[in-house]
Formats: structure tokens, sequence, C-alpha cells
């Protein structure tokens, strides 16, 4: 697929979307559109925050979203309960009445998923890494990469990484909260994104450094999580 029918917005929730939402302008996350300008069809990564907002930017675009890519659990990334505040997420995206969409997500975080938000098992699409998800003439290959989650993922789609809370440009997402693991971290970063070209460019779940973007190749150069040369340096570094 061309370039120029990819369809891709990186959206600031706190700015682009939902500004006057305190926990947004906290928890600095990204949320992205993707889709195929040629048929129309956009599907929203982590959708959380300004969840009518973001239907209403597809529209404006000429699109309309006709799913959602699920990178993990957590309630800044999908909705739900976040200590005791209530973020829009999934489930109000799967109530808008102009939208019908499924919920993709990596097998070993359906439960989590469903246990955070309360959807059903018929709105979830369970895949397993290194499955493919069309959206019209686009395709977007989910890599599975546990660590900050047992089910994390991240999606590669013409030359772009989205990469949830697994990889940021200047760190890696947490390993000490329930489900994480380090050791899985370091194999997700050095073994299955290692295998990421060079000049694809990364989109983090957050934004937490001052660029919201970089080439893997500058990640890998700059990134202290590539310092580790081997499993045993990393738990060094950064423990069990």
């Amino acid at each position: 697929m061309s370039t120029d029918r990819l369809y891709f917005r990186q959206l600031l929730a706190g700015l682009d979307i939902a500004p006057d939402d305190q926990i947004a302008r906290q928890m600095v996350n990204f949320v992205y559109l993707v889709g195929d300008r040629e048929t129309g069809e956009a599907m929203v990564v982590d959708p959380a925050y300004g969840v009518s907002e973001l239907v209403a930017l597809a529209a404006e675009d000429g699109m309309r979203i006709t799913g959602a890519l699920v990178t993990h659990y957590h309630a800044d990334h999908i909705g739900g309960d976040l200590m005791g505040y209530h973020i829009d997420g999934v489930r109000e995206l799967l109530e808008h009445p102009d939208t019908k969409v499924k919920l993709h997500v990596q097998r070993d975080e359906a439960e989590f998923v469903q246990r955070q938000t309360e959807v059903s098992d018929s709105d979830l699409v369970l895949h397993d890494g290194g499955d493919v998800v069309e959206i019209g003439g686009l395709r977007v290959t989910l890599l599975h990469t546990p660590g900050h989650t047992p089910g994390s993922q991240c999606f590669l789609v013409d030359g772009k990484l989205v990469a949830g809370d697994t990889l940021f440009i200047d760190g890696c997402g947490r390993t000490d909260f329930p489900g994480g693991d380090s050791e899985a971290m370091y194999d997700s970063l050095h073994n299955v994104l290692g295998t990421v070209p060079d000049d694809t460019v990364l989109y983090p779940g957050h934004l937490y450094s001052p660029a919201p973007s970089a080439t893997m190749a500058d990640t890998r150069r700059n990134n202290y999580v590539f310092r580790p040369r081997s499993p045993e340096q990393w738990l060094e570094m950064f423990g069990r």
C-alpha cells in the first residue's frame, strides 16, 4: 500500500483530545488513528479519554472508525476506573451511535481487558503474535511483546511502530505492576522489536520525552534499555 493512502494521526490526550481532563493532562497518553484513505476505514489504537472527540475527528477527515487495536489493558489506554476516576474508553466506543467496532486484543490480555472494562466475549477478536489485521487495503502486523503486561502488543504498519507501553523513546514500560515480567520485557525489546528495521519510526504510548517519535535506529542508539547485551546484564540493571 502506498504511503499516500495511509491515514495516520498521533493525538495527545489532554491537548488534542480531552483538553480539560486533568487526568489526561497528567497521564500524557497518545491515541492513534490508523486507516486507509481510499476506503475511508480507520481503527483507533488505545481509545481513551475523549472518545466522542476521536470519532468526530476521524469523521472530519472523511474516515469512519471500524475497530480498535488494544496495546494492553491499563485504564489509561482503554478506559475504566483509575484511582477512583472514570476514564472513557472502549466501552464508550462500543456504545457510540456512529461506530460498530470490534476490539483487537492479544489472546493473553483478553481476560484483563474484560475485567477492566466489562466488555463481552463477542466484543473481542483474539490474536496471537504475527497475526495481521486489515484496515481497508492496509495491513497491520501484531507483535506480541509481553513484559509490561502478559498480553502487551505493538503494531507495525507501513514503516511505523505503535508501541504502547512496551517501548518509549527514552525508556520502556514498568515491569513491577501485576502481570509484569522483567525477563519477558528483555526478550520483547531485544528479540521481538530487535527485528524491526532501523528506519521504522517509533510512536510510543506516552509523551515521556521531548520528541513524540523517533526512528528505531536513534532509539536503539540513545535509549538505555538497549545497553544490556544479555538477560543477565538486563536483570543486573533492572532487577526482577
